[in-house]
Formats: structure tokens, sequence, C-alpha cells
């Protein structure tokens, strides 16, 4: 096996929020591939709601502090980390006073989107890649989950165009079972626009809804997970029908089997660019 170093970007994570589908997802599967050798990172939001006393987080001072720019205005970045301890594993949290402290997480408790959930995600995919590029830590392989992880594969491109970070970096999307109702407002396109969107990606987010972001985090993405038995038919399909359709990965129900199949796949992907 080409062990090789794994980012995983996730909207949830168990024990961090309550015990769901997709939580449980990103709990067990870098778990996994740490247990086989793998390098790994770990990135979730940090949300209100989760606890910094009960979860012994703790700021990581040399990655916190730079400035990144939504909408033409300054926004903190502050990296913070906690541990898993049962897994021996780290998580590391964006966090920012107005996106994530003091708002909880971009749906509110109707499932509705929250007036800014533009640019929290865009605040948690751009703000994820700065502190792994902070750390000087380059993964083979970004697996990206959930549509509030979308705007990665949108970053890792505009980064690469300042220094060619993430220039040979494979990227896996995970298909959930999180739809929403509504869309962001056209001001979205504005904000990415200003942050270096091109011709290409404003085509590609022209929809932006559910639908929209997962179909754009599709057609970047190098291979795709179908992380759930109720993902949506229509998204599969689309996987299914893009250039990366032979890395498309059906749902299995048996979690040692599947994250065993995963694992594969990012051998398939990443192989023949490690050097062991």
């Amino acid at each position: 096996m080409a062990k090789g170093r794994i980012l995983f970007v996730n909207q949830e994570i168990m024990p961090f929020v309550p015990e769901n589908e997709r939580s449980v997802f990103g709990r067990y599967l870098p778990a996994r591939c740490q247990e086989l050798g793998r390098d790994i990172r770990v990135f979730m939001p940090r949300y209100s709601f989760v606890s910094e006393r009960k979860n012994q987080l703790h700021e990581v001072i040399r990655l916190s502090g730079m400035n990144l720019i939504i909408n033409n205005c300054d926004h903190q970045l502050i990296i913070k980390v906690g541990s898993i301890p049962a897994a021996r594993m780290q998580v590391y949290f964006i966090d920012n006073e107005e996106y994530f402290s003091k708002s909880g997480a971009p749906l509110d408790e109707h499932g509705v989107l929250q007036a800014d959930a533009d640019e929290r995600m865009l605040f948690f995919g751009r703000g994820t890649l700065e502190a792994v590029r902070k750390l000087a830590w380059q993964p083979h392989l970004v697996h990206f989950s959930g549509w509030f992880s979308s705007m990665v594969p949108f970053y890792m491109r505009r980064i690469n165009k300042e220094d060619a970070f993430f220039k040979d970096t494979k990227t896996v999307f995970t298909i959930s079972d999180d739809a929403f109702e509504g869309h962001f407002v056209d001001e979205m396109l504005k904000k990415m626009k200003t942050d270096g969107a091109t011709a290409k990606d404003v085509r590609l987010f022209e929809s932006l809804d559910y639908m929209g972001l997962c179909k754009a985090a599709i057609t970047y993405a190098s291979g795709v997970v179908v992380g759930s038995p109720n993902a949506n038919p229509e998204l599969v399909a689309f996987a299914k029908e893009c250039k990366n359709a032979k890395f498309v990965l059906d749902y299995n129900d048996n979690q040692s089997e599947f994250f065993g199949q995963i694992n594969r796949l990012y051998d398939v992907l990443i192989g023949s660019s490690i050097n062991n």
C-alpha cells in the first residue's frame, strides 16, 4: 500500500457533534487510515456548540493570527486543536469569532441557511488550506466531505496560482445525505470573483443551491465516494457521467469493507506519486 499524506476536511466529526451518518464517517475513516500507517490531518469548523472546555480545545498560536479577506473585509483565522483519545487522533478546528464562535452552524434550527452561510463556507475552505500551507505539510490527497466543504477545490486552484503548493494533490469528494432547502444569494459569486474565481468557476457555481455546490465539487474532484444509502441519486448519476466516472465508489453498508475500498481508491489516485 502506498501510505501517503491524507488531509480530511469534514463538516461534522463525532464526538464533537452529535452522532449521525456523516459524523461517524468523519470520525472513523481518518482513524482507519491512521491505523494503516498513513500520515493524516483532520479539519472541521468550530461551531459555537462545540464546547472548548468539554473537548479541551486549545489555540494553535503558530497557525492562528492571519487575516483572510472575505467580501473585501478582513477576518481573523483562529486555529484550535482537540483530540479523540480513543483513536489517538487530533482534530484541527477552523474558528472565527464572527462566523463560528458566536453563530452556530450554517443552517439554523429549521434547516434554513444563515444569512452569511456563503461567507462561512468560503472562510472554512480557504482557512483550512491556508492552515495546512502554514504547517508546510503537503498532502498527497484531500478528502473533503459534505456541501460545507465544497469550496476546497476552488481554493486549491486559487492557491496554486500563487505557489503551486497543491499542484500534485488529488481530491476525493463524499456525497452525503445532507441536502438543504433554498439557495445562496447571488452576491456569493461576486465574493468568489474578488477571491480569484475564473469564468469557469463562475459557470460551475452558477446554480447556488445544494445541487449546484455538490455538482461543482464533483466536477473538480479526482474521485467520488457515495457516503450514504440516501445520497441524492441525481448527484450519484452525475458523478458516474463525469470525466472521473471510473473513480466513483458506491456506498457499502459494511463499514470495514467500505473503508478498505476507500483506501484502495486512495492508492489508485496517488500511488504513483508517493515515495515510500
